[in-house]
C-alpha cells in the first residue's frame, strides 16, 4: 500500500525565509505569525517547525526552537543553530538574562499608567483541557508594564516579563481587569477576531565581547487597526 503523502509544510520556504529577522552562526530570529502552533500537538494540525528545514542556510540540520510562544501570538521567536547554540540560549532563557518585550491591546485599562503585574501564576488540568489562574499556590511571576497609548474602550501596553509562565501575560492582564482583546481563554473571545499580543522584541547577550543582539518584530495586519487608534505610527 501507498504511503500518504506527506503535506507540505505552512509556509513555503521562500514565506519562512522572509520572516527571518536575524541571523547569525548561533541564532535565528523569526516573525512568527499568529494562528500558527510552533510545534507539533496532539491535534496534529500545521506547525511552525514543519517550516524549519527551509532555515538550514547550509547547516546539516535544521534549527530548534530555544523558546515558545502561544499559537495566537504572534512575533519575535528565537532559533538555535545548533545543539551548542541550543545550550546557550537555554542558559540565557533560566536565568532570566534575556529581555523580551511586547505588545498587547487590551480591553479596559490598568490601574495605573505603569506597573507591575505579580500574581503568582498556577497551571491547572481540567476536563476541557488546562488552564492558568492567580492562586496563593502558583509560581512567582512579575510582569512590567507601561501604557503606551490609549482609545474608548482599549489601552495600548507594552509588557516586559521577568519570569516565563504559561500564558503569564494573558493572565496578568485578565487579573487587573484588562484582558487582551480577543482572547478566549482569559477574556472575551471576538468571532473574526485575533488576539491582540505581539512579542515585539527582545534581548539576546550573546557574548561577553560584542554588544547584545537586539531584534524587533513589526506588528501584525490583524493588530494595526486597534494600535493606530492608540496613537501608534510606523515610527514609534
Amino acid at each position: 500500500m501507498a504511503r500518504p503523502l506527506k503535506r507540505p509544510p505552512p509556509l513555503t520556504d521562500a514565506e519562512i525565509q522572509a520572516r527571518v529577522l536575524h541571523r547569525d552562526g548561533l541564532v535565528l530570529v523569526v516573525d512568527k505569525p499568529a494562528g500558527l502552533a510552533v510545534h507539533a500537538g496532539p491535534s496534529g494540525a500545521p506547525n511552525l517547525e514543519e517550516c524549519f528545514d527551509a532555515l538550514r542556510f547550509g547547516l546539516p540540520r535544521p534549527p530548534a526552537l530555544a523558546h515558545r510562544l502561544d499559537a495566537d501570538t504572534s512575533g519575535v521567536l528565537v532559533l538555535g543553530r545548533h545543539p551548542k547554540a541550543l545550550s546557550k540560549l537555554g542558559r540565557l532563557f533560566s536565568g532570566r538574562d534575556t529581555e523580551k518585550t511586547y505588545w498587547a491591546v487590551v480591553e479596559g485599562e490598568p490601574p495605573a499608567d505603569e506597573g507591575v503585574f505579580d500574581h503568582k501564576l498556577l497551571k491547572v488540568n481540567t476536563r476541557a483541557g488546562w488552564s492558568v489562574k492567580v492562586s496563593d499556590k502558583g509560581q512567582e511571576s512579575v510582569t512590567r508594564y507601561r501604557v503606551m497609548g490609549r482609545a474608548p474602550g482599549m489601552t495600548w501596553l507594552e509588557l516586559k516579563p521577568e519570569t516565563g509562565r504559561t500564558h503569564q501575560i494573558r493572565v496578568h492582564c485578565a487579573a487587573a481587569g484588562c484582558p487582551v482583546i480577543a482572547d478566549r481563554l482569559y477574556g472575551s473571545a471576538r468571532p473574526g477576531t485575533q488576539l491582540h499580543l505581539h512579542s515585539r522584541g527582545i534581548v539576546l547577550p550573546l557574548s561577553k565581547t560584542k554588544p547584545p543582539v537586539a531584534v524587533t518584530a513589526p506588528p501584525p495586519a490583524h493588530m494595526l487597526e486597534a494600535l493606530r487608534a492608540c496613537g501608534f505610527s510606523p515610527e514609534t
